[in-house]
């Protein structure tokens, strides 16, 4: 405070930031903290007493193996992403080509961020059973069905993949891009091999960043809803699909249990994404 009792300019600046931060803060508040906060009421509260039942209900045969058929198809999926896409990001870092690299960064951006119905009706017109691919493959003399049908769990881990395999590459290309050169030419001069370097100094580098993006990977696939039920319906039994379907009324009208479901997913999703930044805070720590 000045003499003159006007506030002093820094006071002023972090009041107007404050001020700027105010519509983040409300969002988060409306669409995070508020919905949040409504299911764990809506779970946890039945004819206003405090009650554990519909997390008992939750844990039911069908709802276990709910549970059982995502975590599955989330680890094959976080598994196959991680690979290959750590193989494409490799790739893009060591290619020469800026442009090319630029380009393809670009591509990854895109695709990650395109899913729900629109990817899964492309899917359909190209690897369903009267899809272009499987025509094509037909043609040839290559049977896709029904050894294989994209309606099916494996189908629905290769349209996971579309928006794993990129999401890898943009999370592991800034670890990748971290190695230094002297790591390598040092390695070298002691008469190390390229895959004992990767095997001995990369890989351990690199390990947080590739396990926090596995955790990502997971928690992506793991609430994905709308590739699942354009795809598969309910054929294939993930959370996902039964909170839908408990919120829908469509076989059991139960909003209750949805939100007991919810709430469980929502619990492996944050200590997933809780992991992902411990990971991450730790792979910067070591690359200071």
């Amino acid at each position: 405070m000045r003499t003159d009792g006007s506030p002093r300019p820094g006071r002023r600046r972090r009041a107007a930031a404050a001020l700027t931060l105010a519509p983040f803060f409300l969002f988060g508040l409306a669409f995070e903290v508020v919905p949040v906060l409504t299911l764990v009421r809506s779970s946890l509260v039945h004819d206003g007493a405090i009650t554990l039942a519909n997390f008992r209900r939750a844990l039911t045969p069908v709802m276990l193996a709910s549970f059982r058929n995502s975590v599955a198809l989330s680890v094959t999926t976080a598994a196959l992403g991680l690979v290959l896409g750590t193989v494409v990001a490799y790739a893009l870092v060591t290619t020469r080509r800026r442009s090319v690299q630029r380009a393809l960064t670009a591509l990854a951006d895109v695709t990650t961020n395109f899913g729900g119905a629109p990817l899964a009706f492309a899917f359909i017109v190209t690897l369903g059973s009267t899809g272009m691919i499987t025509l094509l493959l037909a043609r040839g003399g290559i049977e896709l069905y029904p050894r294989f049908r994209i309606y099916s769990e494996p189908g629905l881990a290769v349209a996971y993949l579309y928006f794993q395999v990129p999401l890898m590459v943009l999370l592991v290309m800034p670890a990748l891009l971290g190695i230094r050169t002297e790591w390598r030419e040092a390695a070298t001069s002691l008469g190390a091999t390229a895959p004992q370097f990767w095997w001995r100094v990369g890989l351990p580098i690199l390990a947080p960043s590739l396990l926090g993006s596995f955790l990502l990977l997971f928690a992506n696939a793991f609430g994905a809803y709308a590739t699942a039920w354009t795809l598969t319906g309910p054929d294939v039994n993930l959370v996902t699909v039964q909170i839908a379907a408990l919120v829908r009324g469509e076989v059991q009208f139960d909003p209750a249990l949805a939100d007991a479901l919810a709430l469980l997913s929502l619990a492996v999703m944050a200590l997933c994404v809780a992991g992902y930044q411990w990971l991450t805070g730790r792979a910067r720590r070591r690359a200071a």
